[in-house]
């Protein structure tokens, strides 16, 4: 069988498409290994009708909703080869199953690499965080440690001072700053430590501490960072989707990529990392793959 679309990655943006094609009458097959990137944080905040959600939760109810639509069903497994083009597209998977569809959609995401801070990974999901606007407000008035470094220092800075005036920048190694960013963190008080980070202290899952190779110490209750992510699939890339820099992928409104046939949507396709956004995004892309199926099949069906 030849199926309309195989969504590769289970996230907000792969289930909000699976949603909106499954409600199309569209024959669908969503393909996930079942880690998602979310799954070391307790709750998902941000996303309206669902604040505060668990990441499993979310899922569940999502799974529960779009079972209504028989046409789209799941597979748990991970997708490791694509070959064809536009019309028909083969997929192999890990298990060595394969998979036929006319269109594609790549939602899987991206992956943190492992940080090389001792301590930092006991803590992120559960007081280190990456996005203020997913995390900020259960850490408001708190005293909090920022690590990031140059522009970006200055830019993070502005963000998380909405939340709390208590915070201090560690930039790991030297700063990257230029004088004027480093004088305008000074002017609003804001302490910058560039001695690389010893350790991050902490208790069941709680920041109480880091401290620095120089021996300085500063005390905090929640931490936000820079992770270092990569792409969840490299399969976009090897079936010729342009990427950005940053390991994205490029598309357009409706996140069709150059590739014809192909979609991306979600992390995959976006540095907007909040659950809201990427099944916004995930929805317009159900919303493109669609559309060419109907014109497709209208001009076929005129012949």
């Amino acid at each position: 069988m030849t199926h309309d679309c195989m969504i590769i990655g289970g996230g907000p943006a792969g289930l909000n498409a699976a949603l909106v094609l499954g409600r199309a009458r569209k024959n669908v097959v969503v393909i996930d290994e079942g880690r998602p990137r979310n799954r070391v944080t307790r709750m998902t905040h941000g996303f309206l009708t669902r604040d505060p959600i668990s990441p499993s939760e979310f899922r569940r109810i999502a799974k529960e909703q779009i079972s209504l639509y028989p046409s789209v069903y799941f597979v748990e497994d991970t997708a490791v080869s694509i070959t064809g083009t536009d019309g028909y597209f083969q997929i192999t998977t890990a298990q060595g199953q394969t998979y036929q569809s006319k269109k594609l959609l790549f939602a899987a995401g991206m992956k943190d690499l492992p940080t090389d801070i001792k301590g930092l990974a006991d803590v992120y999901g559960k007081s280190a965080f990456i996005c203020p606007y997913c995390d900020g407000w259960e850490l408001r008035e708190q005293p909090l440690v920022l690590i990031v470094k140059g522009a970006e220092a200055l830019h993070f800075a502005k963000v998380i001072s909405g939340w709390t005036p208590h915070f201090a920048i560690c930039t790991n190694g030297p700063d990257e700053l230029t004088d004027e960013q480093r004088e305008e963190l000074n002017q609003h008080n804001v302490p910058v430590y560039d001695s690389p980070i010893d350790t991050v202290d902490s208790n069941d899952g709680m920041v109480q501490q880091v401290v620095l190779q120089d021996g300085t110490k500063i005390t905090c209750t929640g931490i936000f960072f820079r992770p270092k992510l990569i792409p969840g699939s490299d399969l976009p890339q090897a079936i010729g989707c342009q990427i950005t820099e940053a390991g994205t992928v490029i598309v357009d409104s409706f996140g069709k990529t150059n590739v014809p046939g192909v979609f991306s949507a979600g992390d995959a396709a976006s540095q907007l990392h909040q659950a809201i956004m990427a099944a916004s995004l995930g929805s317009l892309a159900g919303v493109g793959i669609n559309n060419e199926l109907n014109d497709e099949a209208w001009h076929k069906a005129s012949h």
